[in-house]
């Protein structure tokens, strides 16, 4: 169950995570620098009061997740299908949640698919419930839009500073054997594809990373960085370009990876180059509803 102050701090992180999206909203149009958009989402999450979760994803066309800007990034926004996931926590308490927007305006029935697939999962969850049942309902709306339902993408359990803790929302009537309970909080987040609606890792080298167990490391600057980013993050994701100005970050992290310490996040790319939309709310789930944060 979530205690009275976890839920004072969902309801922060909700408020501050609302405030991102409006920023998003407006720095995400053709023309606009991918990475500004990206600093100022981010920005806006810290200045409001609260912690980024993961860094912002920011995903184009084919990818579907993880595509977070480098460093010095020059990319700027064209006429594409863009994924926005932000991620907010406050003491822990995770508000993850995501929209596409359409800047190709040719693409507006394939953003329908997820966020009406989305209101019908919501819908249907509440205490007793399976799972995979919620998956059916996702699998149910997407495919009568004519779109593929992203297969190997689900929702997930959300716990103080474990953004996924184990138990998942699947996107299709398959899978899924957890019964929802009282007082647990998911992201829930239907993917749509006009291609293969299954994803694998693309060819780019990984710009997001997490700890995965604090462990005796030999190098001395592995190890200081290890923990300054554990003692900031726990567990939390986090952005190579945030350590621009460290001096060796790349040997540092590949060290780290080497020593099986750091979880890398590929891009996540539709096997067959397909469109892929989002979208995504945190929820908790009640005896008979779910109450949606955002």
């Amino acid at each position: 169950m979530v205690s009275e102050e976890e839920l004072k701090n969902y309801l922060q992180a909700a408020r501050i995570h609302t405030a991102a999206e409006e920023v998003a909203l407006g720095v995400v149009k053709e023309g606009a620098g991918v990475l500004s958009a990206a600093d100022a989402i981010e920005k806006e999450i810290v200045e409001a009061g609260g912690k980024t979760a993961f860094p912002v994803n920011i995903s184009f066309d084919s990818e579907a997740a993880h595509n977070t800007p480098v460093a010095n990034d020059q990319r700027v926004f064209a006429k594409e299908v863009v994924k926005v996931d932000i991620g907010v926590h406050v003491e822990g308490c995770i508000i993850d949640a995501g929209f596409t927007i359409d800047l190709s305006g040719e693409n507006g029935k394939l953003v329908e698919a997820t966020e009406q697939a989305l209101k019908d999962a919501l819908s249907v969850m509440r205490a007793g419930v399976k799972a995979r049942d919620v998956g059916a309902v996702i699998e149910k709306t997407i495919r009568s839009k004519g779109f593929k339902p992203v297969e190997n993408l689900t929702g997930h359990l959300l716990e103080p500073y474990n953004l996924h803790a184990g138990i998942e929302v699947p996107n299709v009537a398959k899978g899924g054997e957890h019964v929802f309970e009282e007082g647990e909080v998911f992201a829930v987040e239907p993917f749509a594809s006009t291609g293969a609606g299954f994803v694998a890792d693309g060819p780019a080298p990984a710009e997001i990373f997490s700890i995965i167990a604090l462990k005796n490391v030999r190098m001395q600057r592995s190890r200081e960085f290890l923990h300054e980013v554990f003692e900031e993050r726990q567990l939390l994701p986090f952005a190579k370009r945030w350590f621009a100005g460290e001096k060796m970050i790349d040997f540092t992290l590949r060290d780290l990876a080497r020593q099986g310490v750091l979880h890398d996040y590929p891009i996540l790319i539709d096997e067959s180059k397909g469109l892929v939309s989002q979208s995504e709310s945190t929820v908790i789930i009640e005896k008979d509803s779910v109450k949606v944060l955002v």
